[in-house]
C-alpha cells in the first residue's frame, strides 16, 4: 500500500517508516527540511519536502496515499499556539476530503476528549473532531500520555541540582508513553488497516507517581538519592523562561498540564480504556535510554 507519514524523522515517525517500510509498503515522508530527503531515502523511502501551512501541498502528497499517519508539528514560533494546531487540522481533513484518503491514523493525546481541556487538548479535540467529520474516511486516533522522551528536558538539573521535578507533588500519577510504543501501534493499524469508522486507543507504556520517576531514573544514573520536588506554578514558570521558552510554550505545554493532573481530571476517559490500551515499554526499560544520555551530557 501506499502510505504517507507526516513528522519527519521524528522519534515516532522514523521508527514508524521504518517499519512499515520493512513490511513491503510504500512510504512517502513529508517534512519540511530539505537536508532531510537524503535521510528518508536512505530508509527507502520517498521524501515530500514542503510545508504542511501548504494545503495544495498536502493534497499532492496525499493524492495516491491508502492511508495517511498525521501528527501536527510543535511549532515555537507560533504566536497563538491553539490556532496553529487548529489551522493544521483544517488543512489536514480539508486534503484527506480532496484527496479521497480512506484510512487515518492520527496522533492526539490523552485529555482530547474535553473541548475546553488544558494545555493543547482543546485543539486536539477540535482536530478529532474535524477529522470525525469526514463521512468516508476511516480514523483512528492515538491518544498517548507523557512522553518519556520528556524527561531529557530534566537532564541538565539532575545532573547539577540533583533533584527532579515540576508543577505537582511526588505523589501525583502520570501515565506516560514511549515513543516507539506510539510507533508500533500505528504501524499495526496501517499495516492491515482492519479500524473502521470512528476510533481511539489509547497507548500507555506505564503509570508512575513522581517519586516512583525518580527512583527508577536516579537508581538507572547512579542517584538512588534523586527527589522529585513539586514546585509551584510561579517558580515551574520563571524556570522555563530563563530556559529559553516563551511563556506560551511554558503555560500551554506544561503549567496547564500539570494543574491539571494536580486536579486529577485529565485521565477521565482513559480510565474507562485503561484495559484495552497499548504500551510495552516500562520506564524501568526507557530508564537504559535515560542513563546512556545522562552520562553523554556535559
Amino acid at each position: 500500500m501506499n502510505i504517507t507519514i507526516t513528522g519527519s524523522l521524528g522519534n515516532i515517525s522514523q521508527p514508524l517508516a521504518t517499519q512499515l517500510i520493512a513490511k513491503g509498503h510504500q512510504v512517502t515522508v513529508i517534512s519540511h527540511n530539505p537536508e532531510r530527503a537524503a535521510a528518508i531515502t536512505q530508509l527507502n523511502a520517498i521524501p515530500a519536502i514542503g510545508s504542511i501551512e501548504d494545503g495544495d501541498f498536502l493534497l499532492r502528497t496525499f493524492k495516491n496515499a491508502d492511508a495517511v499517519y498525521l501528527m501536527i508539528p510543535p511549532n515555537f514560533q507560533a504566536a497563538d499556539i491553539h490556532a496553529y494546531m487548529k489551522s493544521a487540522g483544517d488543512r489536514y481533513t480539508a486534503a484527506i476530503a480532496q484527496a479521497g484518503v480512506k484510512h487515518v491514523v492520527n496522533l492526539s493525546a490523552i485529555g482530547a476528549h474535553l473541548p475546553d481541556g488544558p494545555g493543547p487538548n482543546s485543539a486536539n479535540y477540535y482536530v478529532e473532531q474535524q477529522l470525525n467529520a469526514l463521512p468516508d474516511t476511516h480514523v483512528l486516533h492515538l491518544r498517548p500520555g507523557m512522553f518519556y522522551t520528556n524527561f531529557y528536558g530534566s537532564l541538565s538539573m539532575i545532573k547539577h541540582q540533583h533533584i527532579i521535578g515540576n508543577n505537582f507533588d511526588a505523589d501525583t500519577s502520570m501515565v506516560l508513553s514511549h515513543p516507539h510504543d506510539i510507533a508500533a501501534a500505528a504501524a499495526e493499524a496501517l499495516d492491515a488497516l482492519s479500524f473502521t469508522g470512528k476510533t481511539v486507543r489509547y497507548i500507555a507504556s506505564d503509570e508512575k507517581n513522581g517519586a516512583e520517576i525518580a527512583g527508577i531514573l536516579g537508581e538507572a544514573i547512579g542517584q538512588p538519592e534523586l527527589k522529585w520536588i513539586g514546585f509551584s506554578d510561579e517558580d515551574m514558570l520563571q524556570g522555563m523562561l530563563q530556559n529559553g521558552f516563551t511563556e506560551q510554550m511554558a503555560r500551554v505545554y506544561v503549567i496547564e498540564i500539570g494543574v491539571a493532573l494536580r486536579e486529577g481530571t485529565l485521565f477521565d476517559d482513559y480510565r474507562k480504556h485503561a484495559a484495552t490500551a497499548f504500551g510495552e515499554r516500562r520506564l524501568v526499560d526507557f530508564a537504559k535510554e535515560f542513563a546512556f544520555a545522562y552520562n553523554a551530557a556535559n
